[in-house]
């Protein structure tokens, strides 16, 4: 993502508007003087406005880009300004690593009291990207970048919807804000994501919440990939296996 306070500054704002804010705090990365991470960071709190639920459907995984100079030409207005803002906040290498990624959405968080979290650690970040990672670069270049904002945002808006006034889910709760992200599930599996990503009463916070869905929405892309005849059955070599299960 990916909401009743999104990250994105207005539904109609769009993708350029919503780094724009992310970049206002300071200079280009790296760079001297006044900018630093810290200062663009320091912007995304300009991101949080209304916006409705939406259903989520888990989309293909980003395809591997070009460089981006290479494609910019073809681009809308929107996502060329969006593409150069990403690339103050992540450097010539036009990635994002986990630790840059942890920064960002521990800055979200420190400006919402009302969400129950523990924040998102290095290790928690690390398995975001991994399972973003569609190139294996160890970072998430612009394309997986936007995919997890917009993911993020929608499912930020459903956690809102459905959290206790405590700020977090409830056993009650957590089945319909799993559907609600578009994602239905078992008893089984439901029983197994409670014991994963919820405390030991059953309750789970914003953090757990959404590395939870990303990792969800990470399986059900790999399997759709695989599953070439479209009949909900996939055959995998031990390699293949490996691959997807331990960078995750």
């Amino acid at each position: 993502m990916f909401l009743a306070k999104a990250i994105l500054e207005g539904a109609d704002r769009g993708l350029g508007g919503a780094l724009g804010g992310l970049l206002g705090g300071g200079g280009q990365r790296g760079g001297g003087g006044g900018g630093n991470f810290g200062g663009i960071v320091g912007g995304i709190v300009n991101f949080i406005s209304e916006a409705a639920a939406a259903q989520y459907t888990p989309e293909p995984p980003p395809t591997q880009q070009q460089h981006y100079t290479n494609v910019e030409a073809n681009e809308s207005e929107e996502v060329r300004r969006f593409r150069q803002q990403f690339a103050q906040l992540a450097g010539p290498d036009m990635e994002v690593g986990a630790t840059d990624l942890m920064n960002i959405l521990n800055k979200i968080l420190a400006k919402h009291k009302d969400l129950k979290t523990d924040g998102f650690s290095l290790d928690t970040c690390r398995s975001i990207v991994s399972v973003m990672d569609s190139d294996t670069t160890g970072k998430l270049g612009f394309e997986e970048f936007k995919y997890l904002w917009n993911n993020i945002k929608k499912w930020q808006c459903v956690y809102k919807q459905y959290a206790r006034d405590s700020g977090s889910l409830g056993p009650a709760q957590l089945q319909g804000a799993l559907g609600a992200a578009g994602f239905q599930i078992n008893p089984q599996l439901h029983q197994m994501i409670v014991r994963r990503f919820a405390d030991e009463d059953g309750s789970m916070d914003f953090n757990n919440f959404i590395s939870c869905l990303v990792r969800l929405d990470a399986m059900f892309r790999a399997f759709r990939s695989l599953d070439r005849d479209a009949d909900g059955l996939i055959q995998v070599s031990i390699q293949e296996w490996l691959q997807l299960t331990m960078y995750s």
